[in-house]
């Protein structure tokens, strides 16, 4: 045999170099199987025996602790195919073929390349010919068998996996939250705090209805949230921090928070990169799903609500938009709509007018996929305004149970964040405490330790001071919103909850949450009026008609009422005058403008109302030339006349033109307004006219 091995080593090969390849699949094989790396290595002797110098001999081990499935990620590997297709390579030395590789594809590629390059191969059982076809028939069937021993040995494995997962017997590792207690029975974790943060998650989010807003309602109270370190040299150790959104997420989507085993919820797919993609299966594809396997902090009934409250929030982005989260803005009914010509659901579109947001419901989804005119497009404040109205009817009945509903609600939160705060600061002390009795136990002599112990000590002092300043200022905070304005708004609530529902300070937010829970949604046509048939949560419908919104026009004219006082108050004053007047009456234009002296004019001619001065003149008033012509003097004279009151008329505009009353009494003599009568003198005689 060995002559044999000898006879197919010739110079050719020796002149080129020996690579020694050296892997064991994981790093827990290098440190307790250390006798099959002593193997490996002593193959090193074998390719001296067969001629190899020392120096020639290049041993390849950077794949130690790398799984030989694939090549992907196996440097050693790639650099040995690179080097026997360079030609450099005389021999390959491997322990066994599984030590090369175990996917036919990585090994026959292998093989391909020492053909080509006419590199022999040798194992444990002897030296190969790749080039020979007896050879590479063997080594064929070879690395067969060593990838069928692979799928053989991963079988017996998931085969036992899944026989304990039927079982509920699995361990896994468990979310925050949970342990293993000595029984390896799933218990809740006996950190108090740990136990009141998840609670704290649930009871945010059943509250809200959004992951973001529970992140902020923990960033707002400054609470923080607890995960376990998986790996490293602290593994196991829980620490603290701030509360993510993927935090929110993992705690809503995992099923063992409802007391569930699951196994398979996931499958890995190979790409033809080597890489592998992680695929989350449908809940009919789990492999394994036993309900109420141990304690939940929920239920399942509750658990399915937040992954259907979950699945709505993502409809939002999606094509139809359908069942979207309640969100900033003014539209009532954001994602509700559904279009009564196409059955769509309609889009919300907000437009700026003056400063405020105006609402719009539209059908767009036609349009844009086909290049069509928009299906239907409503205002949407009256319809708005109108649902508001049928929703306050419906919960008239329950204003006292819903007030008592939210004011235990709003008390079990303070509650809640209360007893987290005070958990916080009772593990601060825990280690201010640990840390004084590592210090008291400590020898005096050891002076180096004890001052390391002592400023440990100081330092979970102020650690402990500041989490106690945060607890009470915090807790003076929540009473003092529960007692001046949360507690005055339940009162208001239980008692005039209209008044509530159309107060501007009340969230469009939480009046869109308010109305989700009632209606299922609303179908719009619009025709010759704008029909609206509500469908409730249960069931039953209703349907309002409504008048169509006026054009952009008719919505800028002004209400008659102000037209009317206009057509009024022109007969007694003028434009500047009657535009005062409006405004102390507190009427404004179709523009929601305070008048002035051109708008009452603009608005006297839109509506043909007449000047003032074709009323005065209708009424007989004479102007500067008829009066004076009547009066048989100039017209300077008649102005003179007019400012000492001798003649009367009427201001016709705001720059004091007049209109002048004709005389109805004897005409006034040229010269009359310089007469001055002097007043009665004693001392004077009396003055007798004589004949």
């Amino acid at each position: 045999m060995q002559a044999t091995m000898e006879l197919r080593v010739t110079p050719h090969h020796l002149a080129r170099n020996a690579y020694l390849y050296v892997r064991q699949s994981t790093l827990r094989q290098m440190v307790e199987h250390t006798e099959s790396a002593t193997r490996q290595y002593a193959l090193r002797q074998r390719a001296i025996a067969l001629g190899w110098p020392a120096e020639q001999i290049i041993v390849i081990d950077c794949d130690q602790g790398q799984s030989g499935a694939s090549a992907a990620d196996r440097a050693g590997f790639q650099q040995l195919v690179a080097e026997v297709g360079l030609g450099h390579a005389g021999i390959v030395l491997g322990l066994e073929v599984s030590r090369l590789a175990r996917s036919s594809t990585d090994w026959h590629q292998l093989l391909e390349l020492c053909a080509l390059s006419q590199t022999l191969i040798l194992d444990e059982d002897g030296l190969y010919d790749p080039g020979h076809f007896n050879d590479r028939l063997l080594l064929g069937l070879k690395g067969t068998m060593s990838e069928a021993e692979l799928h053989v040995l991963r079988a017996r494995l998931i085969g036992g996996q899944r026989s304990k997962a039927r079982r509920g017997e699995l361990k896994q590792i468990l979310p925050i939250g949970f342990v293993y207690d000595p029984l390896d029975r799933v218990v809740f974790d006996p950190d108090q705090q740990v136990q009141q943060a998840i609670r704290l998650v649930f009871q945010a989010y059943r509250r809200t209805g959004s992951a973001c807003r529970v992140v902020g309602y923990f960033s707002q109270e400054e609470l923080l949230f607890p995960r376990r370190i998986r790996s490293g040299p602290a593994k196991g150790n829980l620490v603290w921090g701030p509360l993510t959104h993927d935090h929110v997420l993992r705690v809503l989507h995992n099923p063992r928070y409802a007391g569930a085993f699951t196994y398979g919820r996931t499958t890995v797919h190979h790409r033809g990169n080597g890489h592998l993609y992680i695929e989350r299966l449908q809940r009919d594809e789990w492999q394994v799903l036993l309900r109420d396997a141990h304690a939940g902090y929920i239920s399942w009934d509750e658990y399915e609500q937040n992954l259907q409250q979950l699945r709505q929030a993502a409809h939002s982005y999606g094509i139809d938009r359908r069942e979207s989260p309640p969100r900033e803005g003014p539209a009532l009914l954001q994602g509700l709509v559904i279009c009564g010509r196409c059955g769509n659901r309609m889009t919300v579109r907000y437009d700026i007018h003056k400063e405020r947001e105006v609402t719009t419901y539209t059908c767009m989804r036609t349009a844009i996929q086909h290049a069509r005119p928009v299906c239907q497009r409503v205002h949407g404040e009256a319809l708005d305004a109108a649902i508001g109205d049928l929703l306050i009817e419906s919960l008239t009945p329950f204003n006292l149970e819903l007030t008592l509903a939210i004011q235990a609600e709003v008390q079990a939160r303070i509650d809640d964040a209360d007893r987290l705060r005070q958990q916080h600061v009772e593990r601060a002390r825990q280690e201010a405490e640990l840390a004084q009795h590592r210090f008291q136990r400590v020898h005096p002599d050891n002076r180096l330790v004890a001052d390391v112990l002592e400023a440990e000590w100081n330092a979970r002092l102020r650690e402990l001071a500041d989490v106690q300043d945060l607890y009470q200022r915090q807790r003076a905070e929540a009473q003092r919103i529960l007692d001046a304005d949360e507690r005055k708004a339940i009162l208001d609530l239980a008692t005039d909850l209209p008044r509530l529902w159309r107060d501007p300070r009340t969230p469009a937010r939480e009046r869109k949450r308010l109305a989700r829970l009632l209606i299922e949604d609303v179908t719009l046509l619009r025709a010759d009026q704008l029909t609206a048939h509500v469908r409730f949560r249960g069931g039953a419908t209703h349907s309002l008609q409504l008048p169509l919104p006026g054009r952009a026009w008719q919505l800028r004219q002004a209400k008659p009422e102000v037209v009317s006082a206009i057509d009024e108050l022109l007969n007694e004053h003028t434009d500047g005058e009657i535009a005062a007047i409006l405004n102390e009456r507190g009427l404004r234009s179709g523009l929601g403008l305070p008048f002035h002296s051109h708008i009452v004019g603009d608005m006297r001619r839109s509506y043909r109302l007449g000047t003032r001065f074709d009323r005065l003149r209708a009424a007989g008033l004479l102007d500067k030339r008829d009066m004076a012509r009547l009066l048989k003097i100039s017209v300077g004279t008649l102005k003179t006349w007019y400012r000492h009151g001798l003649i009367t008329g009427k201001a016709y505009d705001d720059k004091g033109s007049v209109l002048y009353q004709p005389p109805t009494g004897p005409r006034p003599r040229r010269g009359a307004h310089k007469f001055h009568p002097r007043r009665p003198s004693e001392n004077r005689p009396e003055r007798r006219n004589e004949v």
